[in-house]
């Protein structure tokens, strides 16, 4: 039986107005009317009279079809109208029997969505890098309706899990969605089986929705980042026995060396693919699909052992920590080339390294993750999964270069390659392929927070309680800018390079304290100021480490200045 509860994302509303940038007319009383950009939302017609039972038809453009629509007029005066029982996604909008000549006041388009606000700005001195945040945005809020985010908003209109984790983490980089992800979070432990611990492909439904083990691996995910995000521990009092069953089901599948190899059958028996995916939306070959699931099979242990720690389970957290370490190590076991020293192109290497691997396999796993970049020209050659972690991993292994320069592509596979085509929301395919409106690339993008601009949660002191400030700036930008509306406040990080001088400008909340690594060798001034950091009141040095001058910070504004 279900338990009728409240819904507590906020409502669907219209969001914004974009007025016409384009009218074309076709023939007597048809029009094509461009808008800029591709939106989930509706056409309003204001102010128009026509004689009653005049019909206007409304024709959606988009590159997949989601509906027409049709207006009857009443005859009486002057009359307004917009759909208000669906959304439609378009650009533009074709109408044919427009009642006289067309005026740009007579139309607007609403975007519709669920009410998140956004919470951050992103800047940088790259037009391509603000547009690819921008773009991502727009797709994101066009798949945000009734608490739930889709996969696109017209060929399915579906809640899958997988999109949703794999771009939650860069969702609350932008937007406020504590509501929103409180209400799909309770959805999906809703629509978690019981009995088996499995979690559907889709949720609060899954009408025919396509995933595997990386989708169910949402009601792990997604608790663990709204936690480290917004510092809410009872959600993860409200889903850890939900990780615990979705784990114990994923054992399953396991088999005697320690390596997933999910295989649920379809109606006839056989194993089938919709239920059973990998890696998905590749460019080209990729990882096998066991280690995607054994990868995710150690991703959720983990943070079930990190959940238990939190919860003071101090029992269960040591029997998920070494089952996610025998994990770990039958990973390595099974997909480690001793000869080429890889775990393989395609998001294999990177998926390695975000787990970890043994101190003598790294050198050979970096060097085989360049020739790889080299190999593909510095672009990527991942699908959702491994595009996930792509930019952080390279980042955090010494490689910020190459995550730099695989973002900055406007080539074939890239953002930057949607962008040249003409894009106004993030696609499903790095090619023309599929839905032009489909936000779960964007997980990729939390490097543009967590590792250019540099501004990260602390686990341990969540929601922002504790923040880590460590930019990775490259010589090709002047600026990157990034500031939060955290829980305790707005917080924010501003560096700009010019010639022999950086400048790294903080802001920590009230209530907050942060750890600041400037960027700076050993030898350079480093100011905070206009002063010696050692005079600053609310600093304390902590020494070098690496590239960087360390720094402790109570709350407040700080300006570090370093200077050849």
């Amino acid at each position: 039986e279900g338990k009728l509860v409240a819904h507590t994302a906020l409502p669907d509303k219209v969001t914004k107005r974009i007025a016409p940038v384009n009218i074309r007319r076709k023939g007597p009383g048809t029009y094509r009317v461009s808008f800029g950009e591709e939106i989930s939302g509706r056409l309003r017609i204001q102010n128009v009279s026509a004689p009653a039972g005049h019909k206007v038809t409304i024709r959606y453009i988009s590159n997949l079809f989601s509906g027409d629509n049709s207006y009857t007029f009443g005859g009486k005066g002057m009359e307004t109208y917009a759909a208000r029982f669906n959304w439609f996604v378009f650009h533009a909008v074709e109408i044919s029997n427009w009642p006289g000549e067309l005026r740009p006041d007579q139309l607007v388009a609403e975007a519709v969505n669920t009410a998140v606000e956004e919470a951050a700005v992103f800047e940088t001195s790259s037009t391509l890098f603000n547009s690819i945040n921008r773009i991502w945005k727009r797709s994101q809020l066009d798949n945000m309706h009734g608490g739930i985010a889709s996969d696109c908003p017209h060929r399915e209109r579906s809640a899958y899990t997988g999109d949703g984790q794999i771009a939650c983490v860069t969702v609350m980089h932008n937007f406020d969605a504590r509501a929103f992800y409180y209400k799909w979070i309770r959805d999906i432990y809703g629509a978690q089986n019981p009995e088996t611990g499995y979690v559907p492909n889709g949720a609060p439904w899954q009408p025919g929705c396509g995933g595997g083990v990386a989708w169910g691996a949402a009601i792990c995910i997604m608790p663990w980042e709204f936690y480290v995000h917004y510092g809410a521990r009872d959600i993860l009092s409200d889903t850890y026995e939900a990780m615990k069953d979705y784990v114990r089901y994923m054992l399953n599948w396991v088999d005697t060396s320690g390596i997933m190899y999910h295989q649920r059958t379809g109606k006839d028996g056989k194993p089938l693919q919709w239920f059973n995916l990998g890696e998905w939306c590749a460019p080209g070959q990729t990882i096998p699909d066991d280690m995607a699931h054994t990868f995710y099979l150690w991703y959720c242990t983990d943070i079930t052992a990190k959940t238990a720690y939190v919860l003071g389970f101090e029992e269960e957290r040591r029997k998920y920590e070494l089952l996610a370490e025998r994990t770990r190590q039958a990973f390595q076991k099974k997909y480690f080339d001793p000869v080429k020293g890889t775990y393989g192109d395609g998001g294999g290497n990177i998926l390695a390294l975000k787990m970890g691997v043994p101190a003598d396999q790294y050198p050979r796993v970096i060097e085989a993750l360049k020739r790889n970049l080299k190999a593909t020209r510095g672009h990527l050659d991942t699908g959702i999964l491994g595009t996930r972690f792509f930019f952080e991993v390279l980042a955090e292994n010494g490689l910020q270069d190459l995550a730099f320069e695989a973002m900055n592509k406007k080539t074939y596979p890239s953002y930057g390659y949607w962008l040249k085509k003409g894009a106004t929301t993030t696609r499903e395919r790095w090619d023309n392929d599929g839905s032009h409106n489909h936000p779960m690339f964007g997980g990729g993008l939390v490097w543009f927070y967590r590792n250019l601009a540099g501004m990260q949660a602390d686990p341990d002191e969540p929601g922002y309680k504790h923040i880590v400030f460590r930019p990775q700036p490259v010589p090709e930008l002047d600026r990157v800018a990034y500031f939060l509306q955290t829980p305790y406040g707005k917080a924010g990080i501003e560096w700009k390079q010019e010639k022999d001088r950086l400048t790294v400008d903080i802001l920590v909340p009230p209530g907050s304290h942060a750890t600041v690594y400037v960027p700076a060798k050993k030898g350079c001034t480093v100011l905070e100021s206009g002063r010696k950091p050692s005079e600053s009141p609310f600093l304390q040095e902590k020494g070098w480490k690496d590239t960087y001058a360390v720094f402790e910070a109570a709350s407040g504004k700080y300006q570090f200045t370093v200077q050849e």
